[in-house]
């Protein structure tokens, strides 16, 4: 009798586990896919080019709702939790619906997941999302080309499309964004990788796509997604911990389990965080990786005319998975604002529509501001309805990426830029050139 295992995802971590853990394992049979965060992955099938050999039909994928409807149905025997920047208490409560409902409840183990490389691999990884993972990639990366390192980046995936087109995916140009249909939260990662002339991978079958990265990289550098580990045996784990929510380092899944393996703990927004804050994350970092090295840094503000702001009614967009289940209710762009003097940050509320309009109901903590979501071409529209309905003096984006690129924005707008910026010693230079000679 095989065994039979049902999945809980998010289209990220949940296909790279059935990868490398289940896809040709005999005695068990993958019966399906559960998701959350993401919408309208639930009511596709996991394709059986990717699926294998054992599921000439694929895998279908349901919606978590239906999680104990479908551990009835299918007979499962066990539940395996495969999703990122949860609290701990949200894995146990799914633990004790899988449990009540008849099941085993699991997490995969690093051993079992993490494939290794032929080439050295350096992991940028967090606690949260929205601690700044982005810039500390684009500083790692600065870092190992003045090494005189050719670095791939591979980024977690974010495959929300057609999943057997997206199995390995190589982007160089913009042309190649385009090309696959990306969409604003694929943009907002690779975009600027692209702008420093690094190519990057991303996909679905991480394996496959390391093959791919090895044959053009002295180095890959691993650029995580949410607070979920890596994919990838790293020779050198950088992991992000954020002063502004102290205290959840040790509170959310899988990010404790990132602190507690780092090489390297990087306490950023030192510059704007209390001193408090950074004392207790330090104290965390103490008690569960007293080995790792430990970089504070600053993630400082940058735009072009910040006099553009005074006294204006502004429309602030900021990164949308750093607002929703990143739960913060700030970011770069309130910042700006407040620190060059609007007179005021526009309520979106009142001018939400469609699918923006139902992230402010899933996400009811969402600030006077407005998450960059664009995960359908439709959800993309929303955004751009939702901020010419705002009727504001100016639009400050905090995204990554150029919003105008993809939308049309009627009110004169600001871009906020950031980058990584050590502070003191030791320094990024420091511990990858002690780490990897």
């Amino acid at each position: 009798m095989k065994k039979r295992v049902l999945i809980m995802g998010a289209a990220g971590r949940d296909f790279h586990d059935f990868n490398v853990v289940f896809r040709d394992d005999e005695s068990v049979q993958v019966v399906g896919f559960t998701a959350t965060q993401i919408p309208d992955i639930e009511g596709r099938a996991y394709p059986p080019e990717l699926a294998g050999d054992l599921y000439p039909d694929g895998i279908p994928i349901h919606s978590e709702d239906d999680l104990e409807s479908v551990i009835r149905q299918e007979d499962v025997d066990e539940v395996v939790f495969s999703y990122s920047d949860v609290s701990h208490n949200y894995v146990m409560h799914r633990a004790s619906r899988v449990v009540a409902a008849g099941a085993d409840f699991r997490l995969i183990g690093t051993n079992r997941m993490l494939v290794d490389s032929c080439k050295p691999v350096v992991a940028v990884n967090a606690v949260r999302t929205g601690v700044g993972k982005s810039q500390t990639t684009r500083r790692v990366a600065e870092v190992l080309q003045g090494m005189g390192k050719s670095v791939v980046v591979v980024r977690h995936p974010m495959p929300y499309g057609d999943l057997a087109r997206q199995a390995v995916q190589r982007f160089a140009e913009y042309d190649d964004l385009q090309r696959h249909d990306c969409t604003i939260e694929e943009r907002e990662e690779y975009e600027p990788h692209i702008d420093r002339g690094i190519i990057v991978y991303a996909g679905v079958d991480y394996e496959a796509i390391l093959r791919e990265a090895e044959k053009e990289a002295d180095v890959v550098l691993w650029d995580g997604g949410n607070n979920d580990m890596p994919f990838y045996r790293p020779d050198v784990h950088i992991v992000l911990v954020d002063p502004h929510r102290a205290g959840h380092e040790m509170r959310y899944h899988p990010g404790e389990a990132n602190l507690r393996r780092a090489d390297v703990a990087l306490i950023n927004k030192v510059d704007t965080a209390t001193p408090e804050g950074v004392d207790q994350v330090r104290a965390s970092i103490r008690d569960v990786n007293p080995d790792a090295d430990v970089i504070e840094a600053a993630s400082p503000l940058f735009v072009k005319d910040p006099n553009e702001i005074r006294g204006k009614r502004v429309l602030v967009v900021e990164d949308g998975p750093t607002l929703t289940h990143g739960e913060m209710s700030f970011g770069a762009g309130v910042v700006v604002a407040r620190k060059y003097g609007a007179a005021e940050l526009i309520d979106p509320r009142p001018f939400v529509v469609g699918t923006i309009a139902e992230t402010f109901e899933q996400y009811p903590g969402i600030g006077n501001l407005v998450p960059a979501m664009g995960y359908s071409e439709r959800q993309v529209k929303d955004l751009e309805t939702t901020i010419n309905r705002s009727e504001a003096e100016l639009v400050i984006t905090a995204t990554p990426i150029d919003l105008t690129r993809l939308i049309d924005i009627e009110a004169p707008s600001v871009r906020v830029r950031y980058e990584l910026q050590e502070i003191g010693a030791p320094t990024l230079e420091d511990v990858l050139g002690e780490r990897l000679g």
